[in-house]
């Protein structure tokens, strides 16, 4: 089996060691992880595949000539690096907002597709987190009856805020935390915020605006139209979106859950009997790469229409996963 020197840009963060893990989980054929990171982290050690690794800085990175490079650092930190690392010959799967949006850039999900990569690829975009996890439950409906619009309504975890996040809600639950700067502008702990990333000229957040473009871009379909609303909540386990999508065609709702149910929608797991009180829910997609699907329901209000609950761990397929996942396809296909 071909191996790989693989780069793992942010490697102590929170996303980045979470890639390392991932990358060991799947058995992605590493001959030398080079684990990189700010300069206040150089010299900190990782473990991957029973060893230690020495988390070296990212001009070390690029001369270690490695044949991937993932990337969750930032968008400044993308912005200057990945170029650097792609003109050494290296293969960048970057997490970061930098190249989402770059028509010269391809924005993946394997699963939906991976096939628009190509050899002359050195530069690859990992879409949102709340966008990935979406998009995997809406792609084979979309095949199936096209989609003309969805409304998209997110509970997104302080874990989408990294550690400043997690410790934030800690410190005001009264727990042990680290003392690092407020993630947000109010109380997040028995709160919820209607805020985001940044706010936009339109009204909109810059992570609804996120929703709206990225899947337009990943479906290649200018016709679809998604409003978001994106709100931050205090739970850890990972994010749940309340969905409500219109299709062109009409559509059985025995048939859409016999797609979840019956493995047609590649990376998702139907979860949805309310006579059981079965329905995804953060506490149980926490730590797992599978999307959870359910209160499948038509919307009576409007033809055409399906409401549904997503949920799923936004640290791994919302991002590590997915990333590790195009890592794989590159290996497998281009490399």
């Amino acid at each position: 089996m071909k191996t790989f020197k693989v780069a793992v840009v942010g490697a102590t963060g929170l996303v980045g060691s979470k890639m390392i893990e991932v990358l060991g989980e799947v058995n992605f054929p590493v001959s030398e992880l080079v684990p990189c990171a700010s300069e206040r982290s150089v010299g900190k050690k990782v473990s991957f595949g029973g060893k230690e690794w020495t988390v070296v800085s990212l001009a070390d990175g690029v001369a270690a000539k490695p044949d991937i490079a993932i990337f969750s650092a930032g968008a400044g930190v993308s912005k200057e690096w990945a170029p650097k690392f792609a003109e050494a010959g290296c293969r960048v799967v970057d997490n970061s907002s930098q190249w989402r949006m770059d028509p010269t850039k391809k924005l993946v999900v394997p699963e939906i597709n991976g096939g628009v990569l190509t050899k002359d690829d050195m530069i690859i975009a990992n879409p949102n987190c709340s966008t990935i996890q979406m998009v995997l439950a809406l792609a084979p409906l979309h095949e199936r009856y096209k989609i003309k619009r969805v409304v998209v309504s997110t509970y997104q975890s302080v874990t989408g805020s990294g550690m400043k996040g997690i410790h934030q809600m800690l410190r005001e639950r009264g727990e042990q935390a680290q003392d690092l700067p407020n993630a947000y502008p109010y109380q997040i702990d028995r709160n919820v915020i209607p805020h985001i990333d940044v706010f936009l000229d339109n009204g909109y957040t810059k992570e609804e605006m996120k929703m709206t473009n990225e899947t337009v871009k990943i479906f290649g379909d200018e016709g679809i139209k998604v409003t978001a609303t994106t709100v931050r909540v205090p739970v850890t386990g990972g994010h749940s979106e309340a969905v409500n999508v219109e299709f062109e065609k009409d559509y059985d709702l025995d048939d859409v859950k016999a797609i979840f149910r019956d493995g047609k929608a590649p990376g998702c797991v139907l979860k949805d009997d309310p006579s059981k009180n079965e329905y995804p829910m953060p506490l149980y997609a926490f730590g797992r790469n599978e999307v959870f699907v359910g209160r499948l329901r038509r919307d009576f209000s409007a033809p055409n229409c399906l409401n549904m609950w997503v949920v799923a761990d936004n640290l791994r397929i919302g991002a590590a996963t997915n990333a590790v996942h195009i890592a794989q396809y590159l290996a497998a296909h281009i490399l």
